[in-house]
């Protein structure tokens, strides 16, 4: 029994005390049993008030803190690292969300969120009243990171775990790495190809001993926990010897009777069975497209290099922290979106910057050149009544980039954007200036007022109302319409089921909080980084990648890590193991073992997130959670029906 408790109400800077009556939350609970100190604060967090918490601990001899503030997903950590400082177990302290379940919930109500918040502060009370000092438990990791995608923020994440020290495995699930930087000519604000990028960051990769770059390879299980995960890997053979007669390789390629679209020009040209994109791709050998190979052996007959015997390889390998980095696709529009599938000149932007690339003298599509272009923005992003709520930030900025370049590439290029507003954020913007010097028209609709594309005598037009006139209803002929298409997450359900890292509503992993902890997982041990995570543009990944790579090496950089101890515990008196538990856990943390004769659910501590999820399915209440105990909750229940 704690019977030396410190209480701290924050005023949160007014976003509680605007609503709540924090003085009297405090008159209120400081003559509750136990309580021997109890202040207000007006930032609980402040650097000044946690050495003031310090004092008072060690003066008082406090054996227990209460803070009630904002969220403990925001502030937990800060106030036990205060008990830690102090001398205090850690666990020894309680959080009480005052922030968003009081004064952020009822602003309508402040004499009714000050009773609440009496009841929310009691129950931590009484809770920490009965909190037991518990200890971390340490486990051996593994110092080794496998990395999840062989694009741009995955080869650079390898590169700086090379950097550490630490041994990487880059699993790459194309036979080819860049993802869709490698597709891309110039970039904006860089005078950089994607393809001289990709060259650089591969070169790196190759020259690094440290880094073992898997392509054509694929997660076909996982087990184990942070320190020690273990990855089954499925390696699809490329069919071609690595030491191969180039020349033979290239009439090989001629030879092959099978086309089918090229998805790296986004199915605006055929490719063959076998195939390598462009000369700088890497790594630098072909690959047979097995699915489409018709083993007719013209290939063979022709080139010694094609090897069919090559079979599947399955390897496993040990690592102590997984780094996620796959990547995304770029939004397919539906059948008749904006006329797409059903123009033959309604193309996608993707298709847009391969076209470009692909033409050299002037600008033809399907056999006609092209003069009038139209852009229609946020195509697959901001749908009012799609599933894509979220802006892709980065299709602006591609987009105006992309007609820029087509106007220095092809004289007589008349560009005209529709969009519902531009966001070139930063420099970028100098790009949107760039555009308007060089004569692009920009129309502006509202967001439930998209324009319209329609075929009208035989031509494709484009009508908006415009708002930036009034409203004023215009059209333009054009021949070609590029839909600016957003990002979304890379389909990839058979990871997903392995990995288990929690997705928000817009469909992208979800990081623990986007400002302190930007690229850790509720998983512990993976992080995730780049576009997987949310649409970015290179930079950004980039930036995301080094950040996820310096967390993931914190996790093993000694060889030893230090685990929570808020797990679940069985009581073996109690159990008489019905595997109802082990059904429910999500992280196959309780299996079935044995208590002398008798068996029993044993928990795999490493591996078990506390979650308790197996609590309430007990039908002997065999099962608790630390810091979260029984007697805990049913204290709190006690002080709120108080």
């Amino acid at each position: 029994m704690n019977t030396k408790i410190g209480v701290y109400i924050c005023h949160c800077g007014g976003n509680i005390s605007d609503y709540v009556d924090v003085e009297k939350v405090k008159q209120a609970v400081e003559h509750e049993e136990g309580v021997m100190v109890a202040k207000t604060t007006i930032f609980a967090c402040g650097d000044a008030n946690q050495q003031e918490m310090v004092d008072d601990i060690q003066k008082n001899k406090l054996d227990s803190v209460v803070v009630a503030s904002c969220s403990p997903k925001l502030h937990l950590a800060t106030f036990q690292a205060v008990a830690e400082r102090a001398g205090l177990n850690k666990y020894n302290y309680v959080h009480a969300n005052i922030r968003e379940q009081v004064s952020w919930a009822h602003s309508d109500n402040k004499p009714g969120a000050t009773d609440k918040a009496i009841k929310i502060v009691r129950s931590a009370i009484a809770r920490v009243r009965v909190a037991e000092p518990l200890e971390s438990f340490s486990i051996n990791a593994k110092k080794a990171v496998a990395v999840i995608g062989g694009g741009i923020a995955g080869m650079k994440a390898a590169i700086e775990l090379s950097s550490m020290g630490c041994p990487v495995t880059l699993i790459e699930r194309e036979h080819f790495v860049g993802g869709h930087t490698a597709q891309w000519d110039f970039l904006f604000t860089s005078n950089e190809t994607g393809k001289e990028l990709v060259t650089r960051l591969y070169n790196e990769v190759a020259a690094r001993e440290n880094i073992k770059l898997y392509t054509g390879a694929e997660i076909m299980s996982q087990t184990g926990s942070i320190g020690d995960f273990r990855l089954k890997i499925k390696i699809t053979p490329r069919y071609i010897k690595e030491k191969c007669h180039k020349g033979n390789l290239q009439k090989a390629i001629e030879a092959c009777p099978v086309d089918v679209p090229d998805e790296f020009n986004f199915g605006i040209t055929q490719r063959k069975a076998i195939f390598h994109n462009f000369p700088s791709e890497y790594p630098q050998i072909p690959v047979i497209d097995i699915k489409n190979c018709t083993r007719c052996g013209k290939c063979e007959a022709i080139c010694e290099s094609i090897d069919f015997s090559q079979k599947e390889e399955t390897l496993e390998i040990h690592v102590g922290s997984v780094l996620v980095a796959v990547g995304f696709d770029p939004y397919t529009p539906a059948e008749g979106e904006f006329g797409y599938g059903q123009l033959e000149n309604v193309i996608t932007l993707p298709q847009f910057k391969r076209i470009i690339d692909l033409n050299d003298r002037s600008l033809v599509y399907k056999g006609k050149k092209i003069r009038d272009i139209a852009y229609v923005y946020c195509v697959g992003s901001r749908q009012p009544e799609g599933d894509n709520k979220y802006c892709s930030r980065y299709c602006c900025t591609s987009v105006i980039h992309a007609a820029i370049q087509v106007k220095k590439k092809f004289s007589h290029i008349n560009n005209y954007h529709f969009t519902r507003g531009i966001r070139t954020y930063g420099k970028q913007e100098l790009l949107y200036n760039d555009s308007l010097k060089a004569g692009d028209i920009y129309l502006q609709s509202y967001e439930d007022d998209p324009p319209v594309v329609f075929s009208e005598n035989g031509k494709t037009k484009v009508k908006i109302n415009d708002i930036l006139t009034g409203k004023k209803e215009m059209s333009v002929e054009a021949d070609l319409v590029v839909l600016v298409t957003g990002m979304v997450p890379r389909e990839n359900k058979a990871l997903n089921t392995l990995l288990k890292i929690p997705r928000g509503r817009d469909n992208f992993y979800n990081e623990i909080h986007m400002k302190l902890r930007p690229v850790e997982t509720v998983i512990d041990g993976i992080t995730i980084c780049g576009a997987c995570q949310g649409p970015k543009n290179i930079t950004e990944s980039a930036n995301s990648a080094l950040s996820a790579a310096t967390k993931s090496y914190s996790y093993i950089s000694r060889g030893e890590l230090s685990l929570e101890p808020v797990i679940a515990k069985i009581d073996e008196e109690k159990c008489t193991w019905c595997g109802l538990c082990a059904e429910v856990c999500p992280y196959n943390a309780i299996q079935k073992g044995k208590s002398g004769t008798k068996e029993i659910a044993v928990i795999n501590d490493p591996v078990c997130k506390g979650c308790g999820m197996c609590l309430p399915v007990c039908p002997y209440d065999a099962i608790e959670l630390n810091s979260y105990t029984n007697r805990e909750i049913e204290n709190m229940i006690d002080a709120l029906a108080g």
